[in-house]
């Protein structure tokens, strides 16, 4: 600021000086002109007086005739100071004397340059003196004329006007001397009278002009940093004040303007700030301009951390979409619409949709670009429940007919393996091959039994009966499917390692469903896993008890998780998708839930989770 009024008041100054000099030098132009005159004129009206007194002097040695008088007179008044020459011609124009030795007389002749200084004007514009130019330098030159009286007709005759003329010649150096004293003095004093104008100008300007400049200045810079109550002080009626006046009147204007602004911006971002869609404003750049508080909320930043910076800096909770819909839109210039999936703070999986919308200028150029986040997890998952039932009911008429038509040959076949249990006798020694009918007879009654309560589950299913179930021993249930699948496992040179608990645990489920859901996830992983490898199946009791079977098999790819659970979905040639589908409803029946961790190559892992009854004992390390 300093340096921007010290080059204003030099401006200033030399502006100001430059006039004052410009306005002085012609000034002292034209006075030096008329003060030249004024001399000039001066020095003719004394030499024309003192050639009167001279040429009245001479009037009474010439009336005497008296020659040496006559050059003696001139001689005499020759030497007179800033004369420098007098001479007297006859009305020829020859010269009869003189103060100083002539050449010739050739200067004084009618042709001569110095007599045609008067000669070529006309008699009514010649005038008595003159500076001319002679051989000698300039000189003013007074010529007074002897005219003929009455006195002097004794030696002149009558006819005559003129009997001579009398020149007397001044230096004009003199004059010009002086002129050139008088000048410098003159220009001495209008410089430094220049300088006081403008020094007085320059304190002038300084008090009146600057300082009131300045204090409008800094109130100028305070309005423009958010001080709009500040106002310039106004002082007197000239035209600084009126324009101290005119700012405070635009200084009241742009905080009238501001504040309503503020007001409408509030107001806007109330309205913004309710609506639970995240909204967020991108320039060109996707540079973020404005966001709501949902959309703060969705990203887990504060305001001042999401402000000013780019939509793909802001790290968790940001777009994870491959194809950008901002991108795309300037792109393509179409609105785009986008849905994508995220974990929100506690983990859990939300489903959002993006629409993205222009923000045009007057002339249709883009200025920003509108993201409104929706979460449409609840709508997502109704949609999903809808499909389901769609899924569930197609499912229960096909089970109500399937179950319907099984249950007749499924009773008879029971009849029959009952009626071979009953015709062969128990404990005879020596009958292996009655021993082995048994048994086998017995293992094909469980079967049957199995693919009853099956049966029957499925038409529970098919009605929207619920099944709790009753007390079961998880001990007993694992015993038992291990001991169903134990052919299928050697079949495939497959070892199934069970870590029962330590003590008995008792959980409130379907004993046969139960069984049907372990076989499933047993049978699963034999099948997944390559020979020589083995299934692991351990449990786990706390709050809740954990049953987890784990297998070193070929896994499942990521994609495939989400839909193992959803019925008709198989990943093995020739199966049905229904096996994980009814356990996990039967699960979910009782209160539990089924969790899956896979590494595609290197196996998975499937954890039934069921309430427990009561607190139970760790289980032992097993080696």
């Amino acid at each position: 600021m300093k340096l921007r009024f010290a080059s204003m008041t030099v401006g200033l100054t030399l502006g100001v000086t430059a006039a004052v000099v410009v306005a002085c030098g012609v000034a002292a132009y034209f006075y030096s002109v008329h003060h030249f005159k004024s001399i000039l004129n001066m020095a003719r009206a004394n030499a024309l007086a003192e050639g009167e007194l001279i040429h009245t002097a001479l009037d009474h040695a010439m009336l005497r005739n008296d020659q040496p008088l006559i050059a003696q007179m001139i001689e005499g008044f020759g030497k007179q100071a800033r004369v420098e020459q007098l001479v007297l011609l006859n009305r020829n124009g020859v010269p009869r004397y003189s103060s100083t030795p002539l050449n010739n007389g050739e200067d004084f002749r009618l042709s001569s340059p110095t007599c045609q200084a008067c000669h070529r004007d006309p008699p009514e514009r010649r005038v008595s003196s003159r500076v001319i130019e002679t051989r000698g330098g300039s000189v003013l030159r007074t010529v007074i004329p002897i005219r003929n009286h009455e006195e002097c007709y004794a030696c002149h005759d009558a006819a005559q006007k003129i009997n001579g003329v009398l020149i007397l010649d001044y230096d004009a150096g003199e004059v010009r001397a002086g002129m050139t004293r008088d000048l410098r003095w003159m220009v001495a004093g209008a410089g430094t009278l220049t300088f006081v104008i403008v020094g007085a100008i320059f304190v002038v300007i300084r008090i009146s002009v600057l300082r009131r400049l300045r204090r409008l200045e800094a109130t100028a810079r305070l309005v423009s940093q958010g001080d709009l109550k500040r106002r310039a002080p106004v002082e007197g009626s000239d035209t600084l004040a009126w324009l101290g006046r005119e700012f405070n009147i635009m200084a009241d204007s742009v905080a009238g303007l501001v504040g309503e602004v503020s007001a409408q911006r509030e107001r806007l971002e109330t309205v913004i700030n309710s609506i639970d869609d995240g909204i967020v404003v991108l320039d060109p750049e996707r540079k973020i301009i404005a966001a709501n508080d949902a959309f703060l909320r969705r990203t887990g930043s504060s305001r001042n951390q999401v402000l000013d910076h780019y939509c793909y800096q802001l790290g968790m909770g940001s777009c994870n979409l491959p194809d950008c819909p901002t991108l795309e839109y300037l792109k393509s210039g179409t609105h785009q619409v986008r849905i994508c999936e995220h974990r929100n703070g506690n983990g859990a999986v939300a489903w959002e949709e993006i629409h993205v919308s222009p923000i045009l200028d007057a002339n249709g150029r883009l200025t920003h670009v509108v993201e409104v986040w929706r979460d449409i997890s609840e709508r997502r998952a109704a949609e999903a429940n809808l499909a389901e039932s769609h899924r569930l009911a197609s499912l229960g008429v096909l089970a109500s007919g399937f179950s319907h038509e099984l249950n007749t040959p499924l009773g008879t076949v029971l009849t029959c393996i009952e009626g071979i249990l009953r015709a062969t006798p128990a404990h005879q020694e020596g009958q292996l091959e009655s021993a082995r009918i048994r048994e086998n007879a017995s293992i094909a009654r469980e079967q049957l039994l199995r693919c009853r309560g099956i049966t029957q589950q499925f038409l529970r299913l098919s009605r929207g009966q619920r099944h709790d179930g009753g007390i079961v021993d998880l001990r007993e249930a694992i015993e038992a499917a291990q001991r169903l699948v134990g052919p299928t496992a050697r079949a495939h040179s497959v070892q199934i390692v069970v870590r029962p608990l330590a003590a008995s645990v008792h959980v409130r489920a379907g004993e046969a469903e139960l069984q049907d859901l372990l076989i499933n996830l047993l049978l699963n992983a034999i099948q997944a896993s390559k020979p020589g490898s083995k299934v692991v199946v351990e449990a786990r009791c706390g709050s809740d008890v954990r049953v987890r079977v784990s297998d070193e098999g070929c896994g499942i790819a990521p994609e495939c998780l989400q839909k193992i659970f959803e019925p008709f979905f198989s990943l093995r040639e020739g199966g049905t998708g229904l096996g994980l589908f009814l356990s996990l409803n039967a699960v979910r029946n009782w209160g539990g839930d089924i969790l899956v961790e896979s590494v595609p190559g290197k196996g998975s892992m499937f954890e039934v989770v069921l309430p427990a009854i009561h607190a139970c004992p760790e289980p032992e390390v097993q080696p």
